[in-house]
């Protein structure tokens, strides 16, 4: 196995374990009130969708050259 297919593997498997678990931080504060409460949604979201990006680029599908 050489160090491209380990930065895959470690590409797909971290950005499936950030997507649990902003999904998991989301779904506990999704019923809180204010306006700093929204905006740690939104970052929560924008986390989630990072990591189907970072599991989508560990495994080729977007981000090819």
């Amino acid at each position: 196995m050489n160090l491209v297919q380990i930065e895959h593997v470690l590409a797909v498997a971290g950005g499936i374990v950030v997507f649990v678990v902003a999904s998991i931080a989301l779904r506990n504060d999704w019923k809180t009130p204010g306006m700093d409460n929204q905006v740690f949604k939104l970052m929560l979201g924008l986390l989630a969708l990072g990591g189907v990006l970072a599991a989508l680029a560990g495994l080729g599908v977007i981000g090819k050259a």
